[in-house]
């Protein structure tokens, strides 16, 4: 059996297809978020349109020009790949022309939401790109913030949430599982989330388990462009020893905050945070 059927028997993860052109996923369970992956060669070029999507092109590796209804934003872009720094990003507004130019190589992550917000394209640069460290332990793992109303409150957009993980060889990641069920905040925001995951070199892969308050349960292996859509339920990742695996998290919901509830059985491990890193961990 090949991986492409395999994955296609869950309800919840997918792999998306990474060829030259515009790919977009097999299935989606989600009713306001989705996912589009661009590769081009090097002089070659893209154009479409966003209709009521707002979209925030996310650069994960190469170099591009972009044009959104007549804003040209030149040389976007310039990490190789998603492990080698920051990204470049832009902002493409609900009802926008959009052209990706390719002056390198170049791959972008094209995560949407239903908007009606009307503003300007913008780019954001690494420098304006929140980074730390959540977690301890073999639960540590870093972060980039990229679109975020914590880090970047004075960027418009009207759904979207998207950042990056990083975590390392052997470690969990988004643990305590959580999950964006109901509005009540300040605890919790429904949200609908996805990753798209990489992994730093071949071979490698992580576990992506995503559960429900129901009882219904995936615990996924998920490897280059595997996709983990989560409408609903719990989720958790973690990376196989010797590698470190990547992905793209973007959120859409009724409210543009991070509020997330943690699994309450397991809520306990991260009350543990604050003493690992006082030790160092």
């Amino acid at each position: 059996m090949t991986t492409e059927r395999a994955t296609m028997e869950y309800r919840y993860h997918c792999d998306i297809p990474a060829r030259d052109g515009l790919n977009a996923l097999p299935f989606n369970p989600c009713r306001l978020l989705d996912l589009t992956l661009l590769r081009l060669p090097a002089g070659e070029s893209w154009t479409g349109d966003c209709g009521d999507r707002e979209t925030l092109a996310v650069v994960l590796g190469g170099t591009a020009s972009f044009t959104v209804d007549g804003h040209r934003f030149a040389d976007v872009g310039g990490r190789a790949d998603v492990f080698a720094g920051k990204p470049h990003s832009v902002y493409v507004p609900a009802g926008a022309r959009v052209t990706v130019e390719a002056l390198t190589a170049v791959e972008v992550a094209l995560p949407s939401a239903p908007s009606d917000l009307v503003t300007a394209p913008y780019v954001i640069g690494p420098e304006r790109v929140a980074s730390g460290r959540w977690g301890a332990a073999n639960f540590g793992r870093k972060y980039h913030q990229i679109l975020t109303e914590i880090a970047q409150p004075d960027l418009p957009a009207a759904r979207l949430i998207v950042g990056e993980t990083y975590t390392p060889s052997g470690n969990w990641s988004t643990y305590p599982p959580h999950r964006h069920k109901v509005d009540d905040l300040p605890a919790e925001a429904a949200h609908e989330e996805m990753y798209y995951f990489r992994v730093d070199r071949p071979g490698g892969f992580g576990i992506s388990r995503v559960y429900t308050d129901e009882g219904y349960e995936e615990n996924v292996t998920v490897r280059d462009h595997g996709v983990q859509m989560m409408p609903e339920g719990y989720h958790t990742v973690v990376s196989a020893p010797g590698y470190t695996t990547y992905y793209l998290w973007f959120l859409a919901g009724t409210q543009r905050t991070q509020a997330a509830r943690e699994d309450a059985d397991l809520a306990w491990v991260g009350q543990t945070v604050p003493t690992l890193r006082s030790v160092g961990l």
